[in-house]
Formats: C-alpha cells, structure tokens, sequence
C-alpha cells in the first residue's frame, strides 16, 4: 500500500475522511491505496492520486514505511511526499478532504498505520513536533 502527503502552499497536509461503508468509516488517513500487481509504488501513489484526488502528480519523494498490526489485518504502507503536483484536489471517491497544519495532525482521528508517519513527514516539512 501507499499514503501520500500533499502539502499546500501554506504547509498544510491534505488528509481524507474514510467514506461509510469501509473499513474504519470515519476515520481520517493520507490518500493513497493498493499498489497493483506489476506496478512500482511511485507509480501507484500516481494512479491513486488521480483517481482518489484528481490530481497529477509531478514529482514525490518516499519518506518511509511502516508495518502495523491492527486486529483483523496487517498492513505495510509506504509513506510518499508529493512535492509538486497539478489540479486541486477533490474527493472523487466521495471521501471528505481537510487541509490540516503539520504539527496538528497528532490531534485528527487518524488511522494507527499513519501515525508512525507523523514525525516523519514533520521533519520532511520542517514542522515542530508538538509536546
């Protein structure tokens, strides 16, 4: 799997809402998804991006990745920043999206996978890490 940070102008990370009907519906996580069979994971983060978000992805960078156990699955996602992209975001899939200050993403309902990753991106940004 991949997650991908889109940051905007002012610094903030894009997140999305987990639409009802999926797994942890509610919940809030960097876009991304499955990686398919023959495809590198820059490739998907590309693909992802553009059918989640409608957005071209111009240049990305991986950061990471984490594997996390939740009860009933295991999952390995590779953390990606997207450092330029065109188009503006929306969410094709219905998801919710908020743009979200980088040392504010500890206090979103983020999924447990993706905060791992929050130290990370923070020091990609140049954020503080918050007490």
């Amino acid at each position: 799997m991949v997650a991908a940070a889109l940051v905007d102008r002012a610094g903030r990370v894009l997140i999305a809402q987990r639409p009802p009907g999926k797994w942890q519906a509610g919940r809030w996580e960097f876009p991304g998804g499955k990686v398919e069979a023959g495809e590198d994971e820059e490739s998907a983060v590309r693909r992802e991006l553009m059918e989640e978000l409608g957005v071209r992805v111009d240049a990305a960078q991986r950061l990471m990745e984490v594997t996390h156990e939740y009860s009933d699955r295991r999952v390995a996602i590779g953390l990606w920043l997207v450092l330029r992209h065109e188009g503006e975001p929306q969410g094709l899939d219905g998801q919710a999206l908020q743009w979200i200050a980088a040392e504010q993403l500890h206090s979103a309902d983020l999924l447990e996978a993706d905060l791992p990753m929050l130290p990370v991106l923070r020091a990609a940004l140049g954020a503080p890490n918050p007490l």
